[in-house]
């Protein structure tokens, strides 16, 4: 087995009031991808940033290829080629590709000027070294896709030699395709000898990617390093929270009742092609399909934010016109987007103010806000979501992914919708985060509510559906009851193999 290219010791970080990190022990070897995984708030974010030289230490020893070393800044980090890329990516959108890849360092001629040339035959070779000669280096950053954007933050690492890449969420905003790029790349970096820390809250991806994994949990490692081989998802699961796989899809027993949601032929270009389906009280109905099969679009259909071209909407069984969201506000519907950062919430305001902002008008008193009505409403809610904050006044951005979702979920409930449309409701969340998101979707169902669920992951469609709808090219192609849904049959039938699909009785 190769040594440790670097290795922590005992590490221990503390912030007023919490200990971040507890005596953590964590080495990463040259050449391997080594797995983090751990629920928002485990220490993921505060061990990075010690590994980076953003934050020091109060105890515990940091080893470089065996030798001690002290990182007073980012700076030094950098030095030995220890570079992590974000989830929220950090590039110049105005800037090209090539001046984004050698920010900070560019190449110099002996007058000490930015030597162009050298400049774009290097950002060329480094993007060849990736498989990605397809990205003009001349090319400004705007307008690229996210996967583009996430090849060129590698490259921009690549430039500076990096030895130890972190990824935080890599794939958590990527297309398929995307996705399975980047596994390619980190696939050719392992070969390179590059030492890679891979963060993710999707297991599948551990199985795919990682030669070992740690958990982290309340600060502390759990357990040992283990082997990816040699566990599964059930036991990493369960080191991660202290509970076994079966809690994480707590569905619940509802009352199915009357047809709330009926949509007839519904057209809107080529996204969505002649949909049929109903919605009743109480049922959980789950909307699978390959992305960009139209699940999305459906849904912006459904709620006004790009209406139908052709087709019928019909609440309790009585044509409707849904033009504008506000439209499908006063009909009852309400809608979580699956960009909740950019969609659901105005991150620099407050927990109270993103939980009231959908029904500010209810709350006026003459031209003004009752202030005591709408703390008294975010407090309703913060305690029946069990949203962890701070305060009322904590903002949004400061809350874990997690609890962001649970404030906009929150704020489509103070609407008192009839119909919830949830569109990848648990994406870029630790499971434990899920466990709830789900806890609280059954509770809704059991209170009559009808829930249309859009979700890549097929566990949670299994898990959390009373019926399952198949969506490939804008149209639905299947429909399997929860007895009767299996992965296999979901899965054919999104990717058009129909004559796969496995006969249940």
């Amino acid at each position: 087995m190769n040594a440790p290219l670097i290795e922590l010791r005992e590490i221990t970080k503390q912030f007023p009031g919490v200990r971040a990190l507890d005596r953590v022990s964590f080495a990463v070897r040259e050449g391997e991808v080594h797995a983090l995984l751990g629920e928002n708030g485990a220490g993921k974010s505060t061990l990075i940033k010690i590994l980076t030289g953003a934050y020091q230490p109060d105890s515990g020893t940091i080893l470089w290829n065996g030798q001690p070393v002290r990182f007073a800044d980012t700076r030094q980090s950098q030095s030995l080629g220890i570079v992590a890329i974000y989830q929220e990516l950090s590039l110049y959108p105005d800037l090209t590709v090539a001046e984004n890849i050698f920010m900070g360092h560019q190449p110099r001629t002996r007058a000490g000027l930015v030597n162009w040339k050298a400049m774009m035959e290097r950002a060329r070779a480094i993007l060849h070294e990736l498989d990605a000669d397809d990205l003009d280096v001349t090319q400004p950053v705007r307008g690229l896709s996210v996967g583009n954007q996430q090849r060129i933050e590698i490259a921009k690492a690549l430039s500076q030699n990096a030895r130890v890449l972190i990824m935080d969420e890599p794939t958590a905003a990527l297309t398929q395709h995307d996705v399975e790029r980047l596994f390619e790349i980190v696939r050719r970096l392992r070969e390179r000898g590059v030492a890679i820390i891979y963060i993710s809250h999707r297991l599948e991806e551990v199985f795919l990617l990682a030669d070992r994994v740690t958990v982290l949990r309340d600060g502390q490692v759990v357990g040992e390093t283990l082997e990816v081989s040699k566990t599964n998802q059930a036991e990493l699961i369960r080191m991660m929270v202290g509970r076994t796989l079966d809690t994480f899809f707590p569905k619940g027993a509802a009352k199915v009742g009357d047809v709330v949601l009926e949509v007839r032929d519904l057209t809107r270009g080529r996204a969505v092609r002649n949909v049929s389906f109903s919605l009743r009280q109480g049922e959980i109905v789950g909307l699978a399909g390959l992305i960009g099969a139209g699940r999305s679009e459906l849904a912006h259909v459904l709620f006004g934010i790009t209406p139908a071209d052709s087709g019928q909407i019909l609440i309790d069984g009585r044509p409707v016109t849904i033009r504008t969201p506000q439209d499908a506000m006063a009909l009852g519907i309400a809608y979580v987007p699956e960009d909740r950062k950019n969609q659901g919430l105005l991150t620099a305001m407050s927990v109270r103010e993103n939980i009231t902002l959908a029904v500010l008008r209810q709350l006026l008193r003459g031209v003004f806000v009752n202030p005591r009505a709408e703390e008294r409403m975010a407090k309703e809610f913060i305690g029946a979501l069990r949203i962890r904050t701070s305060s009322l006044e904590q903002r949004v951005n400061e809350l874990s992914g997690g609890n962001q979702q649970k404030v906009v979920v929150a704020k489509w409930l103070g609407c008192k919708p009839r119909v919830l449309i949830l569109d990848e409701p648990t994406r870029g969340i630790d499971v434990g985060a899920k466990a709830e998101i789900h806890r609280l979707m059954s509770e809704l169902a059991q209170q009559g509510m009808a829930i249309l669920m859009i979700s890549s992951e097929l566990p949670e469609i299994l898990g959390m559906s009373d019926r399952i709808l198949v969506i490939r090219q804008g149209q639905v192609v299947a429909e399997f009851d929860r007895a009767h849904a299996t992965q296999e049959n979901v899965i054919a039938a999104a990717m058009g193999a129909e004559e796969m699909l496995v006969q249940t009785a």
